[in-house]
């Protein structure tokens, strides 16, 4: 176990709960530690259900290609925690990274804190020492009492579309849960609020006014589109006509509008120029991410495709069943799921948006999740659902097994937690 998983793993112990959202155990911590969270840059605020982290990796493309510094707040991480936090541009070293959890455990003090709440806060201490011009946050679940909502004064807030997750958490209606995430709007600051469906846009839309916040909502204040190939964007200062955006998916094309909105009414100053180049550099690893070299990948025959994506809800993986959709108008051939869920998720309903289409579905039970789905589980509700289904014990039996299909496209999904162990099995792990 490396020195940072020993540090981790005492901090995953001050909790009995995983999740326990409240503002009450971090104030204190941060005010122990000088409030950190006082003296960060211009912070951007982003909460939604999807597209979080999208929209946030474009954001950093605009503003790293306009020659910014940005930080960046971000997880759950694919394969080292030292994804979460991205300093003025590169990765947290690791010795830096351990000097801090363990400075916030020693102030701390063995007193409860969730995992979460704890390594914020040595985030934020990471933050607030090194010099950037801007700090991307992403908020890890809802937004009124998430641990990152003790920033006061945020530049901007962005609410990318909200659907149904968490709800032991966040409440069982779009409307509760749009209600949480609008928590994130402060007076004072702007808000760009990504497409939603009626009833969320309403509470998000009477939140931000309550505040004096006059939103922009995409769709309406904004547009983005797919014509010829090209991102055109428009807005009241005018028309954009951009390179379509390095992720792949029709949906990619709204998270980058979303993204080219905020920068546009938050003031950030990135050029056409610089939205350009962002959006031919951004990148955001297990979202419909091709894997073309490593081991696992050399399990397939010559003919086939091999697709990572971290899809866990039903909202993304309608989303990412058009994206398979166009690549079949492209190149058609049969589609294989490799398919992991935690048991916070039913099968049944991340399946429904790949309905005839996915030849067969290979279950897996998550490595190393006490709270996977067993692979025999997923593969009885898939067959239930109507897809032909089998439990493999690995993802390298499921590869051999999709193997026999001739020319497949192959997609593993259902969990971000088996889109790490994947990248890292197969030695390909965000930089």
């Amino acid at each position: 176990m490396s020195r940072t998983d020993a540090i981790l793993k005492r901090l995953s112990a001050l909790h009995p709960k995983l999740i326990d959202l409240s503002l009450d155990r971090i104030l204190p911590l941060l005010a122990a530690l000088g409030d950190p969270h006082e003296r960060l840059p211009p912070v951007i605020h982003v909460a939604g259900t999807n597209a979080k982290g999208s929209t946030i990796a474009y954001l950093r493309a605009f503003l790293e290609a306009s020659g910014k510094r940005v930080h960046v707040y971000n997880s759950p991480h694919l394969v080292r925690f030292n994804e979460r936090i991205r300093l003025a541009g590169k990765l947290v070293g690791t010795r830096r990274l351990n000097a801090s959890l363990e400075k916030v455990e020693a102030v701390n003090a063995q007193r409860p804190m969730t995992f979460f709440e704890i390594t914020t806060a040595a985030a934020f201490m990471l933050f607030a020492e090194t010099e950037a011009d801007y700090l991307l946050l992403e908020t890890g679940m809802g937004g009124t009492y998430d641990t990152t909502n003790v920033v006061r004064r945020p530049l901007g807030v962005i609410i990318t579309p909200v659907d149904l997750d968490h709800q032991a958490f966040l409440g069982n209606t779009i409307a509760k849960i749009a209600g949480e995430k609008a928590g994130i709007f402060k007076r004072g600051s702007k808000a760009v609020i990504g497409i939603q469906q009626d009833e969320g846009r309403a509470v998000l839309d009477r939140a931000a006014r309550r505040l004096g916040i006059v939103p922009l909502f995409q769709g309406e204040d904004f547009h983005g589109s797919q014509q010829d190939g090209r991102l055109v964007y428009q807005d009241e200062q005018g028309l954009l006509d951009l390179p379509p955006p390095a992720l792949l998916g029709a949906h990619q094309f709204d998270n980058a509008a979303l993204a080219i909105a905020a920068a546009r009414h938050f003031g950030l100053p990135v050029s056409e120029d610089g939205f350009a180049r962002g959006l031919r550099q951004a990148s955001w690893p297990a979202r419909m991410t091709p894997l073309q070299t490593g081991p696992l990948r050399n399990l397939l025959g010559p003919g086939a495709e091999l697709w990572l994506d971290g899809i866990h809800n039903a909202h993304g993986a309608a989303a990412v069943a058009t994206a398979l959709r166009d690549l079949d108008k492209a190149r058609p051939a049969p589609l294989v799921l490799i398919m992991g869920l935690m048991n916070t998720r039913e099968p049944a309903a991340v399946l429904a948006p790949f309905a005839g289409m996915a030849k067969e579905v290979l279950t897996l039970t998550i490595p190393g999740e006490t709270n996977a789905h067993k692979a025999d589980y997923i593969a009885q509700e898939a067959r239930k659902a109507g897809f032909k289904a089998r439990r493999m014990r690995s993802v390298v039996t499921a590869l051999r097994a999709a193997a026999d299909v001739p020319n497949a496209r192959v997609l593993i999904c259902g969990s971000l937690y088996l889109a790490g162990d994947v990248l890292a099995r197969n030695g390909t792990p965000p930089d």
